[in-house]
């Protein structure tokens, strides 16, 4: 059955607007020769769009031809901005920015384990709310009728924990601070406008990763999380797998050898966190000799400078050589039971860890992978790092946002 005029109209403007987030601005002749639409139907489109706000002349295009040069259109950017948070035990990052992805304003705050539930919650939200007023996002509520311009729309959050997929809050975690689950209720108090979303941060980095980094040729794959804790993601046929309880990835809690006992149901001690977690990592590297270039370095600074030490590659001795390989195997009995279940085909060593140990890091992995499996495994590390839970958070909310901005009206 043919589509409604209506119907029409809102697939073109959508199309239009897509096409215009990623090329940029464009010509309406560059528009009709990019949807294959008419010149009146791609004529028609740009009006509706630039009488809802959404589009813009911004310039012209310079070409040599007769008569004035052809407007320029482009999507509004401060039609509505966009706010991304990474929670973590230690603290909060914050980034804001507008339509386009374009950041604007971005801090942090640390967050100490003393630190009550209250004061942790009010120094988060205080950090949004100064993010937001930096990057002029706090404009006043829409009167009755009015166009929402230039307001905080939506604020994307990646938290460690499980997302309940029924009700998409985060579910309560003995081994998490209490904050993390007031905050979400608390910036809805204090950005009653804004739509707030809360993602698992290990599922926003493949997120991350997908688009923009490790993953973008692959469909199908796991990242592994390296960071404070351990986690992973899983991407099946370009879809995130999260499980019917949302606890897909918490490889932290897999039984693993080497640990000395088993996991429990409210404490992964004992699970693969105990080899892979960041404490474990600082904890081989003292096994192994390594010595830090600087007091109280953390897993990542200790991986990355064992990577520079050996070179490039890691066939060598020295304590260095020992450590990434000692490093390698312990990883390699999480990448090597995911790769048993699912056959990925491509694992992303993610986090600060993964990034800090490169392709010295994930060729070792990846070698010793091969020896242990039939199935075919390529290991990668990550491009985006720890960065990669801020950018999934931010193209996440980017999404949700567009997904109402773009919408037709009355949808």
């Amino acid at each position: 059955m043919p589509a409604s005029p209506s119907t029409a109209r809102a697939i073109n403007d959508r199309l239009a607007l897509r096409l215009l987030q990623q090329e940029g601005p464009l010509t309406a002749g560059q528009l009709k020769q990019l949807t294959g639409l008419s010149r009146p139907t791609v004529a028609d489109l740009v009006e509706r769009l630039s009488a809802a706000g959404l589009v813009a002349v911004v310039g012209e295009a310079g070409e040599q031809r007769r008569g004035p040069n052809a407007k320029l259109y482009g999507i509004v950017a401060d039609r509505a901005y966009l706010a991304a948070l990474d929670v973590r035990t230690e603290g909060v990052s914050v980034i804001v920015s507008d339509l386009l992805g374009r950041v604007l304003a971005e801090a942090s705050v640390p967050i100490g384990d003393d630190t009550g539930t209250g004061p942790a919650v009010e120094q988060a939200v205080a950090l949004v709310e100064r993010a937001a007023k930096e990057a002029g996002a706090m404009g006043a509520p829409p009167r009755e009728g009015a166009r929402a311009w230039g307001r905080l729309h939506t604020v994307g959050i990646g938290a460690p924990g499980l997302i309940d997929p029924a009700t998409g809050e985060l579910r309560d975690s003995s081994g998490l601070p209490a904050w993390h689950r007031r905050l979400v209720a608390a910036l809805q108090e204090r950005l009653p406008h804004a739509r707030i979303i809360i993602e698992n941060e290990t599922n926003l980095a493949a997120l991350a990763e997908q688009r923009e980094g490790a993953a973008r040729d692959r469909d199908t794959f796991v990242l592994l999380w390296l960071g404070h804790g351990t986690g992973a993601a899983v991407v099946l046929d370009g879809a995130l797998r999260r499980g019917a309880s949302g606890g897909t990835g918490e490889i932290g809690f897999l039984p693993v050898p080497g640990t000395g006992g088993l996991p429990s149901a409210t404490d992964c001690a004992g699970g693969f966190h105990s080899l892979a977690a960041a404490g474990a990592i600082v904890g081989l590297a003292g096994e192994c000799g390594v010595e830090a270039d600087s007091a109280g370095a953390g897993a990542a600074e200790l991986v990355r400078g064992a990577v520079g030490a050996v070179g490039g590659s890691a066939a060598s001795g020295g304590a260095a050589a020992r450590f990434l390989g000692a490093l390698a195997d312990r990883l390699t009995i999480g990448v090597a039971s995911v790769v048993a279940v699912l056959d990925p085909g491509c694992v992303v060593l993610g986090g600060e860890v993964g990034q800090a140990g490169g392709g010295v890091l994930a060729g070792l992995v990846e070698e010793r992978v091969r020896r242990m499996s039939p199935l075919v495994t390529e290991v990668r590390a990550s491009v985006l790092g720890g960065g990669a839970v801020l950018r999934g958070a931010l193209l996440t909310a980017r999404d949700r946002a567009q997904d109402e901005l773009f919408a037709p009206p009355g949808r």
